[in-house]
């Protein structure tokens, strides 16, 4: 039965082992930092009050309880712009304490995967993502019913298993 949502932030406070996250789309909704970045904006890495958002100091909190956090990547190639984008901010989620890893498409043809992106929390509830067509968040699912986290969970690890990890995918 679906849960009530609770923020991210509560669900990575209740975490106590992992979190893992699996992203599937080539391309999300555009947003500000994105449009910047196509406008040939970088950011100084150096500067990283700069850049330094306050998803980072949760991931690095939450890491810091000895949370591991990982995401993998599920992407297509020639990767798109959007991906392209992605790989560059990463180094924001790996300075935060993120564990990422890419996998392309072609890779995982011989996967069983879910419809949809989603976190796992402690392989026991799942924070599931719904989005449109052109990638704008509709609504996130919350659900702890066992076969569906077990999916989700084994595809995770499946694919975390065949991905490369960020520092050495290079696109």
């Amino acid at each position: 039965m679906p849960l009530s949502v609770p923020s991210f932030g509560e669900l990575l406070a209740n975490c106590q082992r992992s979190a893992v996250h699996l992203e599937m789309r080539d391309s999300y909704a555009t947003n500000e930092r994105f449009e910047a970045w196509r406008r040939g904006v970088r950011i100084n890495w150096d500067d990283r009050a700069s850049w330094w958002h306050p998803y980072d100091q949760l991931i690095a909190d939450t890491v810091a309880r000895g949370v591991a956090i990982r995401r993998a990547r599920i992407v297509s190639e020639p990767v798109s712009e959007y991906i392209r984008w992605e790989h560059y901010v990463t180094r924001a989620n790996t300075t935060a304490g993120e564990q990422v890893r890419w996998l392309p498409r072609r890779m995982a043809s011989g996967l069983a995967l879910p419809g949809n992106d989603f976190w796992a929390f402690d392989g026991a509830l799942l924070r599931i993502h719904h989005f449109s067509g052109d990638g704008a968040v509709v609504e996130d699912e919350i659900t702890d019913d066992p076969a569906t986290v077990r999916l989700c969970v084994s595809a995770f690890e499946a694919v975390w298993g065949r991905a490369i990890p960020h520092d050495d995918y290079h696109i």
